[in-house]
């Protein structure tokens, strides 16, 4: 039997990469949908409301939540989807503190449900394969540069820019999920630089230095001011020559020859991830890339740029 699902926020994420993922699968049913700005329809399909409180009153079975809300709202929402007895699956960043995500994992625990923290980008095509690519070589350094168009990929977004919205860490917190996924030793955050508008509070770009467990070197550069199109790369110079990841992880090249480049379905197996999780009844939120984020906010210097208007 398919897995009674609700979404609940219908903005860009759910539109643009929740609904086509659940739609191509079989595995999930998408049986409501939750968003202040949509039309209430309880006989629809799938049937949509205006708050969660109406979800849960209604007489809809649901087995299962993924929350695609702004990232300041998440615990409040999904501290509500566990006290229904729900499974809950967030999106990337799982909160706007640590021990937020640590108390959701609690709560799921006490409540015997799932509590899903998704990252979307470790399912990029080439992920997988440049984990097998490093198996055997020995990293010497590692150069991350992640760059969009903040009015293209987040338009209109105003939470982004608020407190506990990360900024340009959003996308950047792929980064670091892609990152954690391929070293196997702990990422320290060694300095860090932000750049944050005058009229808002989260940076919009950032120059950053890790080292790793076994010392070895990172720089990232961060920022929401690039024109035209994305720039999302991870260079990892190694002894045995380079290996490069591409456009977020959907193309990747071993010793300047490219071995991956597929078109980017991360989604699937973010469900799928989900699906397995649920049927194993075993929790998976691993809050590494998050921790770097904490770190850097910690630690970083902070300079003033001009203020930023869509």
């Amino acid at each position: 039997m398919p897995i009674k699902l609700a979404i609940i926020g219908a903005g860009k994420i759910a539109t643009d990469e929740h609904l086509p993922a659940i739609d191509a699968g079989n595995t999930f049913e998408l049986v409501a949908l939750v968003d202040p700005n949509l039309d209430t329809d309880a006989t629809t399909t799938p049937a949509t409301f205006a708050s969660l409180d109406a979800l849960a009153t209604s007489e809809i079975a649901i087995d299962a939540v993924t929350l695609a809300v702004p990232p300041q709202i998440r615990h409040t929402v999904a501290t509500q989807a566990i006290a229904a007895g729900w499974h809950v699956m967030l999106e990337k960043p799982p909160g706007i503190t640590l021990t937020e995500v640590i108390d959701l994992g609690q709560r799921a625990e006490r409540a015997g449900v799932v509590l899903y923290a998704s990252w979307h980008s470790r399912h990029a095509p080439g992920i997988e394969a440049a984990r097998q690519a490093l198996a055997g070589r020995r990293i010497q350094r590692i150069d991350i540069d992640w760059r969009e168009d903040v009015t293209v990929t987040h338009p209109g977004q105003a939470w982004i820019w608020q407190a506990g919205g990360l900024g340009v860490f959003d996308p950047g917190i792929n980064a670091f999920s892609i990152l954690t996924a391929l070293v196997d030793t702990p990422v320290r955050a060694t300095r860090a630089h932000l750049d944050m508008p005058s009229n808002c509070d989260a940076p919009i770009a950032a120059e950053l230095a890790f080292v790793t467990g076994d010392d070895i070197p990172i720089a990232a550069v961060f920022d929401f001011r690039h024109t035209g199109a994305p720039g999302w790369t991870i260079d990892i110079q190694t002894d045995a020559g380079p290996v490069q990841l591409g456009d977020g992880g959907a193309q990747l090249h071993v010793d300047d020859q490219l071995v991956v480049d597929a078109t980017k379905d991360e989604y699937a197996g973010v469900y799928a991830r989900y699906a397995r999780c649920i049927e194993n009844m075993r929790s998976d939120c691993d809050i590494a890339p998050f921790r770097l984020v904490a770190d850097v906010f910690l630690i970083g210097t902070r300079g003033v740029v001009d203020a930023f208007y869509e």
